[in-house]
């Protein structure tokens, strides 16, 4: 399958999981919630979760992140630099190969620590 396709199935599935994580635990309003999935769920985050990621990849993760990332792609970014665009088209590559995979395990431990380093960033700048 090709990169952007990955990316196409990545997108959807690391947004479900953003928004599963989001309705866990406090009920929030649904305007809340919208605004918080947005802030996760844009070409410059996933940017810098795949920096934080990358060093915990396997080869073959890397393969398809770089799929994504390389894949030529007609969209021009809004609001974000063409570097950022394309990371994060290797991010959703990546997810999107390891849904496809049926690598659950691996997809929440990615998605586990892109949170975790997100909480630990905060926490750091508060």
């Amino acid at each position: 399958m090709n990169g952007l396709a990955l990316a196409f199935v990545g997108d959807g599935i690391y947004e479900l999981m953003v928004r599963t994580m989001l309705t866990q635990g406090v009920e929030r309003n649904v305007n809340d919630l919208h605004k918080e999935c947005v802030r996760l769920v844009n070409a410059a985050y996933q940017a810098d979760a795949m920096d934080r990621l990358m060093p915990m990849l396997t080869e073959e993760e890397i393969t398809f992140y770089k799929r994504g990332r390389n894949a030529k792609s007609a969209h021009t970014p809004k609001n974000k630099t063409q570097a950022q665009y394309h990371k994060a088209t290797g991010f959703e590559s990546l997810f999107g190969y390891l849904y496809l995979k049926g690598d659950a395990d691996r997809l929440q431990e990615l998605f586990t620590i892109i949170i975790q380093t997100e909480s630990g960033d905060k926490s750091e700048s508060e």
